[in-house]
């Protein structure tokens, strides 16, 4: 009976400690490569591919990523410059130990300034594979962005950046080895 009693404390105290680290906070940085594509994700936009690698809480990963920015935006209280909005995409991260963590691209936002461009983009986490199979979450990434070559027309073809991605994560099915990825 004792037995049961103590059994029956300790799942009901430690409960709230697994509750309570089921929403973990997610840090990453990150650099990499941006370039304009032929795919059409929607109508009047230019879809860009990303790739890039980094580390953080969850790890070292790589991530790639086709989104479509719409020129033409209305105008911004914290952009003086060309304004573009970041309209529909969708990425995958993929860690070292094989999991996949999948996001979709709920808003974004560019600003172009002398030298390069500033970009936040919102993501919703919708699962993926191996430990993130029932994950979700949100993240923002921001980069800034510089371009490395144009194309005939003067407008950038290839870009480099550097950034992070920052927000939070539910769901895990088990934590990372991080000892030798945090910062």
């Amino acid at each position: 009976m004792k037995y049961l009693a103590s059994a029956a404390m300790i799942l009901t105290l430690g409960v709230p400690a697994v509750y309570a680290q089921d929403e973990i906070p997610v840090k990453m940085t990150f650099s990499g490569t941006n370039v304009a594509t032929t795919i059409n994700l929607r109508p009047g936009t230019i879809t860009d591919e990303h790739h890039s690698a980094g580390r953080g809480t969850l790890g070292a990963f790589t991530f790639r990523e086709l989104h479509a920015d719409q020129g033409g935006a209305p105008a911004s209280d914290t952009c003086s410059g060309p304004h573009f909005l970041v309209v529909a995409g969708a990425g995958v991260f993929r860690f070292q130990d094989g999991s996949l963590l999948i996001v979709v691209i709920t808003e974004g936002d560019g600003c172009v300034r002398p030298g390069g461009a500033q970009l936040i983009v919102k993501y919703q986490i919708s699962g993926g594979t191996g430990r993130f199979e029932s994950a979700s979450g949100e993240l923002t990434m921001t980069t800034t962005q510089r371009p490395v070559l144009r194309n005939a027309a003067g407008m950038p073809a290839l870009l480099v950046f550097t950034g992070e991605f920052e927000g939070t994560i539910t769901g895990l099915a088990t934590t990372p080895d991080r000892q030798d990825d945090r910062q």
